[in-house]
């Protein structure tokens, strides 16, 4: 490895290293082992502990929250970022147990374990908690800047009338090549190449449906267009498949990569290290929308509604997009810290922002012209198969 690509493979690690490696898919990989989870009990001047934390009443000015790693931060990794502890000290509730995790399947598996009072979800996790009825529907009365956040995202947590999530962060997905490597051409090279990157999600079969066009709506797939888009993937399975996205910039800085399926913060990051990625042109991207949900069995949800309207407020939006490399669900977080993110994603340009197909758990609200849509566990084991 050149110097160059050495000194980027490490100031791209700090990077992220940085952020907790928080930026997550917006579904279950279903192909890999959970991973430990980071438990927190906090207080005032919080610090992790490594025993799980006795469970608390909801009712005693408490909360237990789940989350990805880098959207509420405690001051562990620096103490210059926690949010959490002015939460607490301008609030009166005490976090009593904060489960971190890095990716959507080691959520989907938490929230089977144990009851908490506030989840961050993605949209097939989502999806599942409300069917399921492991969440409540929120009072956006009660969320005082809840008008501030997008509408767009508002409704994708809107079921039957009721709103069942608080909008916090949100990506899209680009496919990049390593322009001192290879000479761009189209996206059929980066589903061809054994030197290309996907991200290990079943949802990435949107990507794959987007790119060879067999759909109009890459989330409601009937048979013949996810055997189309299937088709795509299976040209190379010998790819490399990512989760985390530590493992995308070493591919990269090693020269082990030419191409890869990225989100913005990740493609400015390669660019701002010193490796030459350029994107490659597409009418439509993928994207999603991470939201706040409320517990199903909250008896009081004081300080659960204190925390949904602490992190709908523009600050600690501006906080978590600017430590993860996310874009605010609220675009009035566009300022100082997470400026830079907010241009990066396009936040207040409609013509970046209406190419983006957000993610539904499939079917979603299937329409598909020649057939029956497939739903989400179709897509799993297709993933799964493709990834043996």
């Amino acid at each position: 490895m050149n110097r160059r690509r050495t000194f980027a493979l490490a100031l791209a690690a700090t990077a992220l290293v940085a952020g907790t490696g928080a930026v997550t898919g917006p579904a279950p990989s279903a192909t890999s082992e959970p991973r430990p989870t980071l438990t927190v009990k906090l207080s005032a001047t919080p610090k992790p502990t490594p025993t799980p934390t006795p469970t608390a009443t909801q009712s005693d000015g408490t909360l237990q929250i789940l989350t990805y790693r880098g959207y509420a931060e405690y001051g562990g990794v620096s103490p210059k970022v926690n949010w959490v502890g002015n939460f607490e000290k301008e609030t009166g509730c005490r976090i009593a147990r904060l489960d971190a995790v890095q990716t959507a399947e080691e959520m989907a598996t938490r929230v089977t374990q144990r009851q908490y009072d506030v989840i961050t979800a993605g949209p097939v996790l989502a999806a599942d908690l409300i069917a399921a009825k492991q969440v409540q529907p929120i009072d956006p009365a009660k969320v005082s800047d809840y008008k501030d956040l997008a509408e767009r995202f508002r409704d994708m947590t809107t079921v039957s009338g009721k709103a069942y999530g608080v909008p916090y962060l949100w990506a899209y997905h680009e496919f990049v090549y390593d322009s001192s490597r290879v000479r761009g051409g189209g996206l059929e090279q980066v589903f061809s190449s054994p030197r290309a990157a996907l991200q290990d999600t079943p949802l990435t079969i949107a990507d794959a449906a987007l790119a060879d066009g067999s759909a109009k709506e890459p989330y409601e797939l009937d048979e013949a267009a996810l055997g189309k888009a299937m088709a795509l993937l299976e040209r190379n399975k010998e790819r490399v498949y990512w989760q985390n996205p530590i493992d995308l910039v070493k591919g990269f800085a090693t020269g082990a990569l030419d191409y890869a399926q990225v989100t913005p913060y990740y493609r400015l990051l390669l660019q701002q290290a010193g490796i030459p990625v350029k994107t490659f042109p597409a009418p439509r991207a993928t994207g999603w929308v991470d939201s706040w949900m409320l517990g199903a069995h909250v008896p009081d949800t004081t300080c659960a509604y204190r925390w949904l309207n602490w992190v709908t407020a523009a600050n600690a939006q501006r906080d978590a997009a600017a430590w993860v490399g996310m874009a605010p669900a609220n675009s009035k977080a566009c300022k100082g810290r997470a400026r830079a993110m907010c241009e990066t994603y396009g936040v207040g340009e409609p013509k970046r922002l209406d190419r983006v197909e957000f993610a539904v758990r499939p079917p979603g609200g299937c329409g598909a012209e020649d057939g029956e849509c497939l739903d989400y566990r179709v897509w799993a084991d297709r993933w799964n198969a493709l990834r043996k």
